[in-house]
Protein backbone atom coordinates (compact mmCIF):
# COMPACT_ATOMS: atom_id res chain seq x y z
CA UNK A 1 0.00 0.00 0.00
CA UNK A 2 1.37 3.39 -0.99
CA UNK A 3 1.03 6.01 1.71
CA UNK A 4 0.47 9.67 0.73
CA UNK A 5 3.25 10.98 2.98
CA UNK A 6 5.70 8.48 1.42
CA UNK A 7 4.82 9.71 -2.06
CA UNK A 8 5.21 13.33 -0.94
CA UNK A 9 8.61 12.67 0.60
CA UNK A 10 9.70 10.86 -2.56
CA UNK A 11 8.64 13.83 -4.68
CA UNK A 12 10.39 16.33 -2.42
CA UNK A 13 13.64 14.37 -2.32
CA UNK A 14 13.65 13.27 -5.94
CA UNK A 15 16.54 14.85 -7.77
CA UNK A 16 15.74 15.65 -11.38
CA UNK A 17 18.90 17.52 -12.14
CA UNK A 18 21.72 17.87 -9.64
CA UNK A 19 22.60 21.35 -10.97
CA UNK A 20 19.16 22.92 -10.51
CA UNK A 21 18.04 21.23 -7.29
CA UNK A 22 20.01 22.28 -4.24
CA UNK A 23 17.89 20.97 -1.34
CA UNK A 24 17.94 17.24 -1.92
CA UNK A 25 18.22 15.84 1.56
CA UNK A 26 16.16 16.07 4.66
CA UNK A 27 18.97 17.85 6.49
CA UNK A 28 18.97 20.62 3.90
CA UNK A 29 15.19 21.05 4.16
CA UNK A 30 15.06 21.27 7.96
CA UNK A 31 16.21 24.94 8.11
CA UNK A 32 13.62 25.83 5.46
CA UNK A 33 10.91 24.09 7.45
CA UNK A 34 12.04 25.93 10.58
CA UNK A 35 12.00 29.27 8.74
CA UNK A 36 8.53 28.65 7.33
CA UNK A 37 7.06 28.02 10.80
CA UNK A 38 6.82 31.79 11.47
CA UNK A 39 4.58 32.57 8.48
CA UNK A 40 2.49 29.47 9.27
CA UNK A 41 1.89 30.70 12.82
CA UNK A 42 0.99 34.12 11.40
CA UNK A 43 -1.61 32.51 9.14
CA UNK A 44 -3.05 30.62 12.12
CA UNK A 45 -3.28 33.81 14.18
CA UNK A 46 -4.88 35.63 11.27
CA UNK A 47 -7.60 32.99 11.23
CA UNK A 48 -8.64 34.04 14.73
CA UNK A 49 -8.47 37.69 13.74
CA UNK A 50 -10.69 36.97 10.70
CA UNK A 51 -13.18 35.21 12.96
CA UNK A 52 -13.35 38.22 15.26
CA UNK A 53 -13.64 40.74 12.44
CA UNK A 54 -16.31 38.82 10.52
CA UNK A 55 -18.34 38.41 13.73
CA UNK A 56 -18.11 42.16 14.32
CA UNK A 57 -19.13 42.85 10.72
CA UNK A 58 -22.10 40.50 11.10
CA UNK A 59 -23.19 42.28 14.29
CA UNK A 60 -22.92 45.67 12.56
CA UNK A 61 -25.08 44.46 9.68
CA UNK A 62 -27.66 42.85 11.99
CA UNK A 63 -27.83 45.96 14.18
CA UNK A 64 -28.28 48.20 11.13
CA UNK A 65 -31.11 46.03 9.82
CA UNK A 66 -32.87 45.98 13.17
CA UNK A 67 -32.60 49.77 13.53
CA UNK A 68 -33.89 50.43 10.02
CA UNK A 69 -36.78 47.98 10.29
CA UNK A 70 -40.07 49.94 10.24
CA UNK A 71 -38.21 53.23 10.73
CA UNK A 72 -41.00 55.30 9.15
CA UNK A 73 -43.48 54.39 11.89
CA UNK A 74 -41.44 56.07 14.66
CA UNK A 75 -41.45 59.73 15.81
CA UNK A 76 -39.00 62.18 14.24
CA UNK A 77 -36.75 62.45 17.31
CA UNK A 78 -36.30 58.67 17.26
CA UNK A 79 -35.56 58.68 13.52
CA UNK A 80 -32.85 61.33 13.97
CA UNK A 81 -31.15 59.23 16.65
CA UNK A 82 -31.41 56.09 14.53
CA UNK A 83 -29.93 57.89 11.53
CA UNK A 84 -26.95 58.96 13.65
CA UNK A 85 -26.41 55.40 14.85
CA UNK A 86 -26.77 53.95 11.34
CA UNK A 87 -24.23 56.48 10.02
CA UNK A 88 -21.74 55.24 12.62
CA UNK A 89 -22.60 51.63 11.82
CA UNK A 90 -22.01 52.28 8.10
CA UNK A 91 -18.60 53.79 8.88
CA UNK A 92 -17.78 50.84 11.15
CA UNK A 93 -18.71 48.38 8.41
CA UNK A 94 -16.39 50.14 5.97
CA UNK A 95 -13.54 50.10 8.51
CA UNK A 96 -14.05 46.42 9.24
CA UNK A 97 -14.12 45.69 5.50
CA UNK A 98 -10.80 47.50 5.05
CA UNK A 99 -9.38 45.68 8.07
CA UNK A 100 -10.44 42.31 6.64
CA UNK A 101 -8.97 43.20 3.23
CA UNK A 102 -5.62 44.16 4.76
CA UNK A 103 -5.57 41.01 6.89
CA UNK A 104 -6.27 38.96 3.72
CA UNK A 105 -3.32 40.62 2.00
CA UNK A 106 -1.20 39.73 5.03
CA UNK A 107 -2.31 36.10 4.82
CA UNK A 108 -1.58 35.95 1.09
CA UNK A 109 1.85 37.49 1.73
CA UNK A 110 2.62 34.89 4.40
CA UNK A 111 1.54 32.13 2.01
CA UNK A 112 3.80 33.49 -0.71
CA UNK A 113 6.67 33.66 1.77
CA UNK A 114 6.31 29.96 2.50
CA UNK A 115 6.10 29.08 -1.20
CA UNK A 116 9.09 31.23 -2.12
CA UNK A 117 11.17 29.88 0.77
CA UNK A 118 10.73 26.36 -0.54
CA UNK A 119 11.21 27.35 -4.17
CA UNK A 120 14.37 29.25 -3.36
CA UNK A 121 15.82 26.14 -1.72
CA UNK A 122 14.57 23.60 -4.23
CA UNK A 123 15.45 25.50 -7.38
CA UNK A 124 18.46 27.35 -5.96
CA UNK A 125 17.00 30.84 -6.30
CA UNK A 126 18.45 33.71 -4.32
CA UNK A 127 15.48 35.94 -3.47
CA UNK A 128 16.35 37.87 -0.29
CA UNK A 129 15.06 41.22 -1.55
CA UNK A 130 11.76 39.76 -2.77
CA UNK A 131 11.27 37.80 0.45
CA UNK A 132 12.09 40.90 2.51
CA UNK A 133 9.69 43.05 0.48
CA UNK A 134 6.85 40.56 0.85
CA UNK A 135 7.49 40.31 4.59
CA UNK A 136 7.58 44.09 5.08
CA UNK A 137 4.43 44.63 3.01
CA UNK A 138 2.65 41.86 4.94
CA UNK A 139 3.60 43.40 8.29
CA UNK A 140 2.50 46.86 7.13
CA UNK A 141 -0.84 45.44 6.01
CA UNK A 142 -1.26 43.67 9.35
CA UNK A 143 -0.42 46.87 11.22
CA UNK A 144 -2.93 48.94 9.25
CA UNK A 145 -5.52 46.17 9.59
CA UNK A 146 -5.18 46.37 13.36
CA UNK A 147 -5.38 50.18 13.27
CA UNK A 148 -8.68 50.00 11.36
CA UNK A 149 -9.87 47.32 13.78
CA UNK A 150 -9.11 49.61 16.74
CA UNK A 151 -10.89 52.49 14.98
CA UNK A 152 -13.95 50.24 14.71
CA UNK A 153 -13.78 49.45 18.42
CA UNK A 154 -13.63 53.18 19.21
CA UNK A 155 -16.60 53.88 16.93
CA UNK A 156 -18.58 51.27 18.85
CA UNK A 157 -18.24 53.54 21.86
CA UNK A 158 -19.51 56.50 19.81
CA UNK A 159 -22.66 54.57 18.90
CA UNK A 160 -23.10 53.56 22.52
CA UNK A 161 -22.79 57.22 23.57
CA UNK A 162 -25.67 58.17 21.24
CA UNK A 163 -27.79 55.39 22.71
CA UNK A 164 -26.87 56.43 26.27
CA UNK A 165 -27.87 60.05 25.56
CA UNK A 166 -31.26 58.81 24.40
CA UNK A 167 -31.69 56.75 27.56
CA UNK A 168 -30.61 59.70 29.71
CA UNK A 169 -33.32 61.87 28.10
CA UNK A 170 -35.91 59.16 28.79
CA UNK A 171 -34.71 58.90 32.39
CA UNK A 172 -35.04 62.67 32.89
CA UNK A 173 -38.57 62.62 31.45
CA UNK A 174 -39.56 59.74 33.74
CA UNK A 175 -38.05 61.49 36.80
CA UNK A 176 -39.85 64.79 36.07
CA UNK A 177 -43.18 62.98 35.72
CA UNK A 178 -42.63 61.39 39.13
CA UNK A 179 -42.63 57.71 38.14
Amino acid sequence: MIRPHTVMMTIVFYVINQDTMSATSFRELVPILQTSIGPMILISGLGLLFLTMTNRLGRVIDRSRSLLDDLESYPESYIIRINKEVAILWKRARYIRISILLACITCIGASWLIILLFLSALVNLDLPMLLSAIFIISMLCLSFSLIFFLADVNMTLSALKIEMESHDKKRVIIETKGY
